[in-house]
């Protein structure tokens, strides 16, 4: 309280000195009240682990969708059954009340001229004008072989998990409302490898789209799944930037605009660590780690090609059955899509959001 003291007074005195006293402290109150209001930042978030979202994240009902997205058959870009796990993907996010765009855009390949289409979803009304704050994405097309390859791991396992993460972030609107969804077509390469030329055509096309957009206006970071369901988890988290995609930052600079890569690194050390702070928290540190090797995948062009920090949660440790007829769904676990489905959300919702 703000008073001031008067000494030996008439009683108008000390009634002027009352309501000097009450006056300074009503002012007092007000300001720290206007104070405390306008030192506020509204985007603060208080964390109720009680409420948090990856409660409900559901191994069940993730493994479902693969198994949808599977029985269409091997889905290489350009295909009739690519097209129909568009039409469920898409079926799946509206009936949780995303809208869905299709980013469709035509690119010379080893086979010809091939037309891609990524899949954005934003959430409610109004979705498209808002400012969203970070990017949850997955590959969905499968690579092309001679032999039937389903992919049920690579391809398979990340596009279920996040139709169910979209299912349950729905139910907290002002969470999905920061997000934007997104399903890569062309991560795989139709030669044997991704190289500088073949492969990662959907999400190298969604970068250059992105560094278009004024850098207030992008997402503040990316999270890219891939190989989620494997029963003997082992993620090892992709972080490193290789020196080769240093390629797409000229690309950036050729197009009047600029990736500070510098930041770009320094926000994905620190994505790692809160990564496994959320792996600690829900007590699954042993599934989740941290990769020292360079690996390539939809992750690098968003840090090198947009200035969008991103980390790839990914298990490359699946045996013999990688890019194999063998990557089928007898290979996988709900509990994996489960944990990996909580960690993720735990991830956005305790550490990103701040």
């Amino acid at each position: 309280m703000l008073a001031f003291q008067v000494g030996t007074a008439n009683s108008g005195e000390m009634q002027s000195s009352r309501f000097i006293s009450v006056t300074f402290s009503t002012l007092a109150i007000t300001l720290a009240f206007l104070f405390g209001f306008l030192g506020c930042d509204d985007k603060t978030v208080v964390f109720d682990d009680a409420k948090a979202l990856y409660h409900s994240v559901s191994g069940e009902n993730a493994l479902k969708h693969v198994g949808e997205i599977v029985n269409f058959g091997p889905r290489p870009a350009g295909t009739e059954a690519l097209e129909q796990s568009r039409g469920y993907i898409i079926a799946e996010l509206e009936k949780a009340g995303w809208e869905v765009q299709r980013q469709s855009f035509d690119k010379p390949t080893p086979e010809g001229v091939i037309t891609f289409v990524n899949l954005r979803a934003r959430f409610a009304s109004k979705a498209w004008d808002r400012k969203i704050t970070g990017l949850l994405c997955s590959h969905y097309e499968t690579k092309k072989f001679g032999f039937p390859f389903v992919g049920a791991n690579d391809g398979g396992s990340s596009t279920g998990l996040l139709i169910e993460l979209a299912a349950v972030l729905a139910k907290k609107p002002s969470v999905a409302e920061q997000i934007e969804l997104v399903f890569f077509d062309g991560e795989e390469a139709f030669g044997p490898n991704i190289t500088t030329t073949d492969g990662l055509y959907g999400s190298k096309y969604y970068a250059g789209e992105m560094i278009l957009i004024p850098k207030n206006k992008r997402p503040e970071w990316g999270i890219v799944l891939d190989m989620v369901g494997d029963k003997n988890l082992n993620i090892q988290a992709a972080v490193q930037i290789p020196s080769s995609s240093i390629r797409e930052l000229k690309k950036a600079e050729e197009s009047g605009h600029t990736v500070d890569i510098e930041k770009v690194k320094d926000k994905v050390e620190a994505m790692s660590r809160q990564l496994l702070l959320a792996a600690s928290d829900l007590g699954v540190r042993s599934k989740i780690g941290i990769s020292s090797q360079f690996i390539t995948d939809d992750h690098i062009p968003l840090n090198t090609g947009a200035g969008i920090p991103s980390i790839d949660l990914i298990d490359f440790d699946y045996g013999n059955y990688w890019h194999t007829p063998a990557d089928t769904m007898d290979k996988l676990s709900a509990e994996s899509l489960e944990t990996v489905g909580r960690v993720t959300l735990l991830l956005i919702e305790k550490y990103l959001r701040h």
